[in-house]
């Protein structure tokens, strides 16, 4: 199946940066969210990381004008997906919220297209059950910061046709993605390692092993880790990655995936990290 047109559904933090690798890879890409001020947040956000990549003399002013020129924004679910042959959802990690979604695209999208879901630890198999299309339906978890990190984790049911993955696997190349393909399994693979390695670092900041910056160097410095465990959690938000937490205990009945009361507490304050400027660092 040849993709030209993507709608990405949602402009936050992860939808907006969908919609900036799709739109410089050249994709006509519609980037929807429900209010009008969202969509015009993620604009500006895609705006000032190609400006910021004019400084550094990654990005020309050429490419800048392409991309920004590849991408319409909206408000309307009908208007964003109905022209699309693949949808990318990137909206809060909640089940409700998403199977809704999708229940919603499939009475507006054609029957050929492709449904992605960005989530990151959510049953794939549960969110195309929604869906009268099984076998076009696939995880296409990204990372953040997308426009820089070359992760792209494709996540398959045993319903997921070979033609969808190999559309996905083609999309994401020309994103400029190295694809790794993972069976839709709890966490799949980066969360399940990631917060699995992020709660023991809180765990040893509530003990009183070392402090966050140490923690953080020890894998920096040790393991290469581009970016430690706790600065990561800031990163991503210490209520993301709870309720990924909450979710893989659930799941996967291990203990490993308790989260640490000391996690509890810093949500319950509203110390969720860089978005809120603080958690384990001062943003």
């Amino acid at each position: 199946m040849t993709v030209t047109n993507i709608a990405v559904i949602g402009a936050g933090t992860m939808g907006h940066g969908i919609a900036h690798v799709a739109a410089g890879a050249g994709y006509k890409v519609a980037l929807f969210d429900i209010q009008q001020d969202f969509v015009d947040r993620g604009l500006k956000n895609i705006t000032q990381n190609l400006d910021k990549g004019i400084e550094k003399g990654k990005v020309t002013p050429e490419q800048k004008a392409a991309t920004l020129g590849n991408i319409r924004t909206t408000v309307d679910l009908s208007t964003a997906a109905g022209g699309a042959q693949l949808v990318i959802e990137a909206i809060p990690e909640k089940i409700e919220l998403k199977q809704d979604l999708y229940t919603r695209l499939e009475a507006i999208c054609g029957k050929d297209t492709i449904f992605g879901s960005n989530t990151s630890s959510l049953s794939i198999a549960k969110l195309a059950g929604v869906t009268k299309r099984p076998d076009r339906f696939i995880g296409m978890h990204f990372f953040n910061p997308v426009h820089i990190m070359k992760l792209l984790e494709l996540v398959v049911t045993d319903k997921t046709s070979p033609e969808t993955l190999a559309t996905a696997q083609a999309v994401g190349g020309k994103l400029g993605k190295d694809c790794i393909v993972v069976k839709d399994f709890p966490g799949f693979a980066t969360s399940r390692l990631g917060v699995c390695l992020g709660l023991e670092a809180i765990r040893m900041v509530e003990q009183g092993v070392a402090s966050p910056q140490d923690i953080d160097k020890a894998l920096e410095l040790g393991y290469a880790h581009p970016m430690g465990p706790l600065k990561l959690t800031d990163v991503v938000g210490l209520d993301v990655r709870l309720n990924i937490a909450d979710y893989l205990h659930k799941e996967l009945r291990s203990e490993v995936f308790k989260a640490p009361e000391l996690m509890r507490k810093m949500v319950a304050e509203n110390k969720l990290g860089k978005k809120s400027g603080q958690g384990f660092y001062k943003w």
